[in-house]
């Protein structure tokens, strides 16, 4: 008998490990991890090994199945056929609905190679109903982190626990991002870092933690709002990240009676720019008490204040309308949705704050700034977290994700060292751009941007103007449509 090793890659899980796959006389005989893979480093986890039952089980499907004539629909009575009747049941059935209707076919398929091929198919078909895996695990996850700071946790970026200090997992199994988490994890409490994981249940990562933190299932969103508000009122937040690369200091319209509040107060004469990355955006100055274009030099924007153009239209700056909004969210008040005491609560806000201030890295390398900035060091807020599908599998999912990155803008860890680190492609334009207009339809709402009033000076309003929902604390700035307001210069 000849034995042989094959070198792939596990599907298991969207990890990607590296595995050895033993052969004897062709058939499978054992998995093992792949010690010469980047990835994994030879580390395998229990799916990963039982990877051979994809080839070997003896309840595999090898040809198609077909409810037997008569039975019950969910009997489970199926009698086998072959693929040329299979194919042809399909083709007539499609070609019936295809004629008539094919919004009413339904296509869902699992994760791997096939995702790429289900939207292509659904589309060329006609139908807009069409998931694949994801659908049924973390999109939340991607749609709202990459909606709020341009990238998420997955492929598409995550923590840096080489450098990290404080680590911070919420709603993680131990199958997402196993093998490579578990390595980084090991390597990072042997250098003394801090692991914090909150969870209903004290398994997998949770039992090795330095600090389980309970919390009854999807209620992680209320926990993220009350520790945003801890660290607001706290005054714990890193008021130079947000103020520079967030949407933080942004004058939104605030005015309840008007169809543009909550859109952004924009230059007059200004070039809009690309509109993934509009340039005419306005701070207050607070050094000089005058609207001026977003990340202006010298300028230092107002976070907080409610102020009023010449035009009487009242704008306010978006954190100040965050800061409206989570006000309500106290500990006290999460502790009743979560189960979490209100003093684990401000305790854990008080520890990330004090981490990403006092524990800042420095790395000697130079760099500019999309504003042509330039910086002889890379300054690091060593927070760092993690989380997946026990955040983004609720109803409340996209929103709590959302929460979670606004968090992480607070205590300024996105794409620093030891916080969180994008993969390239990302990030991405926040939120992400529409698909590009086909014809002058797509374009109606250019005329907004005509024949408005110049306006001036600021003038900070005396009564305080209802918050209302805006995007908040993105990385970068976000798209958004009014009218002009302002001149060019900002001067008066």
């Amino acid at each position: 008998m000849s034995t042989t090793v094959k070198t792939t890659t596990c599907y298991m899980c969207a990890c990607r490990c590296g595995i050895r796959v033993h052969l004897k006389d062709g058939a499978i005989r054992y998995i093992d991890g792949n010690p010469d893979h980047p990835l994994n480093k030879g580390v395998i986890c229990a799916k990963g090994a039982s990877g051979i039952m994809k080839q070997e089980s003896p309840a595999r499907l090898t040809q198609p199945l077909k409810r037997r004539e008569g039975a019950e629909r969910g009997a489970g009575d199926f009698e086998p056929i072959s693929w040329e009747e299979a194919f042809s049941i399909l083709e007539k059935r499609l070609a019936h609905i295809r004629q008539t209707d094919p919004k009413k076919f339904a296509f869902f398929t699992g994760r791997d190679q096939m995702q790429a091929l289900t939207g292509l198919f659904a589309r060329q078909f006609g139908t807009p109903n069409y998931a694949a895996h994801g659908g049924f695990c973390s999109v939340n996850m991607a749609a709202g982190m990459i909606y709020t700071i341009g990238g998420s946790f997955w492929e598409f970026g995550g923590p840096d626990l080489e450098r990290s200090r404080l680590f911070v997992m919420l709603g993680t199994a131990e199958d997402h991002h196993s093998n490579p988490l578990k390595i980084a994890i090991s390597d990072f409490k042997r250098r003394g870092g801090r692991f914090i994981s909150i969870n209903p249940v004290r398994t997998g990562y949770s039992a090795i933690a330095d600090e389980w933190v309970p919390i009854r299932p999807g209620t992680d969103g209320a926990l993220l709002l009350a520790l945003v508000s801890e660290l607001i009122e706290q005054g714990m937040y890193d008021r130079e990240f947000v103020a520079r690369y967030t949407n933080g200091g942004q004058l939104f319209i605030n005015d309840p009676a008007s169809p543009e509040s909550a859109l952004f107060a924009t230059a007059a004469d200004a070039n809009a720019g690309p509109p993934g990355y509009p340039q005419n955006q306005l701070w207050c100055d607070r050094l000089s008490n005058m609207p001026v274009l977003t990340h202006t030099p010298e300028a230092d924007p107002a976070l907080f204040g409610h102020f009023q153009l010449n035009d009487g239209t009242p704008v306010t700056p978006a954190f100040q309308l965050l800061s409206d909004r989570v006000r309500p969210y106290t500990p006290e008040w999460a502790e009743g949705i979560t189960g979490v005491p209100a003093a684990t609560i401000r305790r854990l806000a008080q520890e990330m704050g004090v981490t990403a201030r006092d524990e800042k890295i420095e790395l000697p390398i130079a760099w500019t700034d999309c504003w042509g900035k330039e910086h002889k060091t890379v300054t690091g807020n060593p927070v760092s977290f993690h989380a997946m599908r026990g955040l983004a599998a609720h109803s409340n999912g996209f929103q709590t994700v959302r929460t979670l990155a606004v968090l992480m803008s607070l205590l300024g860890t996105i794409d620093r060292p030891g916080g969180f680190r994008h993969k390239a492609p990302f990030p991405r334009a926040i939120p992400p751009l529409a698909k590009t207009p086909t014809g002058p339809e797509g374009c109606s709402r250019a005329s907004r941007w005509r024949d408005s009033p110049s306006v001036g000076r600021l003038h900070r309003r005396t009564s305080s103007s209802t918050p209302t929902a805006s995007r908040y604390a993105s990385t970068r700035p976000s798209r958004g449509s009014t009218r002009c307001r302002c001149t060019a210069s900002c001067t008066p």
